[in-house]
């Protein structure tokens, strides 16, 4: 099917990708699971939970392979790669528009949403991050890797966890520190609103800011809309448009920041459901009102410039709640 894994997509801590054909001609992505995933569990866990998805905005699974210890899925190839090389990658960002980002934000929220309530059982990704939205040949976006998803009823408010899953600077904080609430569906509001914050560039304004660098990184975002101030970013970008498409970008870049900063509350009660997220997202910017200011905000997380980074390269094996006991995170 690889021709013997000669073309390699990616790799990443479940083991590596290659492109394969079938016989049909039918192009497919491979992904080999490698040695470090325990007991097969990841393997085990994708292919129950994508398994039972189907859904325009969620990746399909084609088939899998299992031989004694290795393990194959098989997915439908997406020939424009994940969103991450479209957001990391200066050259490749260029190449999306503004109406692109924001209709892949969109269809990405009505994945999650559909993940969360439109099938006969609730499924927790625990993993949403630009690495795991895959982008077809029209760019349309598909979730992916299902590895650290947990199933659950649809009548659960919350989940039992024993150990925190994801990926540090998406990880919701209520699955590092238990005191801040449950754990349920709205860690992926958390995530998706961290992955708004990177499709917008935010995060990545703020730490090329010296002024602001140092700055907590939702504190900058409501100091800009109190003081009535622009959220200027890819500035090279806007000199090039027209007065019509500045403002229309400009109107995204707004809608797009308060959902994200109505995601990324710290209690998860105060995080609307994916439902109202794609209302948000659909209304008119001027019907949105920024959430109000978190007083606990900067002193949830600990240490704030490591738990608010979003580098796409940040991992940690442990973390610590505030009662000095720990808690493993699996990184992805």
């Amino acid at each position: 099917m690889t021709r013997g894994f000669q073309e390699k997509l990616g790799q990443g801590g479940f083991g590596s990708v290659y492109k394969g054909k079938l016989r049909s001609g039918h192009d497919v992505a491979v992904k080999l699971l490698g040695k470090a995933t325990t007991n097969g569990q990841d393997f085990i866990n994708e292919i129950g939970t994508i398994g039972r998805i189907h859904h325009v905005n969620v990746v399909k699974l084609v088939g899998y392979c299992a031989e004694r210890s290795k393990h194959a899925l098989i997915f439908d190839f997406m020939p424009n790669g994940s969103l991450e090389k479209y957001i990391f990658n200066r050259e490749k960002a260029s190449s999306l528009d503004w109406d692109m980002k924001f209709k892949i934000a969109v269809e990405v929220a009505r994945g999650i949403e559909y993940l969360h309530c439109g099938c006969d059982i609730q499924i927790l990704h625990f993993d949403i991050k630009p690495h795991n939205i895959l982008l077809d040949d029209k760019f349309v976006p598909k979730i992916s890797d299902f590895g650290l998803a947990k199933l659950c009823s649809i009548e659960k408010d919350t989940v039992t966890m024993t150990a925190a899953r994801g990926t540090i600077g998406y990880v919701a904080p209520e699955l590092i520190n238990r005191s801040i609430g449950g754990v349920s569906y709205k860690a992926d509001v958390y995530s998706f609103g961290m992955l708004l914050m990177e499709m917008v560039g935010l995060n990545k304004e703020l730490r090329g800011n010296n002024d602001d660098s140092s700055k907590y990184f939702p504190d900058w975002i409501y100091d800009h809309f109190n003081q009535g101030r622009d959220i200027e970013i890819e500035k090279a970008e806007e000199n090039n448009g027209n007065d019509d498409e500045n403002e229309s970008r400009k109107s995204l870049v707004h809608k797009m920041t308060i959902v994200a900063l109505w995601c990324i509350q710290i209690r998860p009660d105060d995080r609307p459901s994916m439902h109202k997220v794609l209302e948000m997202l659909e209304a008119d910017v001027k019907h949105l009102h920024i959430p109000d200011y978190p007083p606990q905000s900067a002193h949830v997380a600990g240490n704030e410039e490591e738990s608010w980074r979003t580098d796409a390269t940040d991992s940690v094996s442990l973390l610590h709640y505030n009662n000095g006991s720990s808690i493993e995170i699996t990184i992805a």
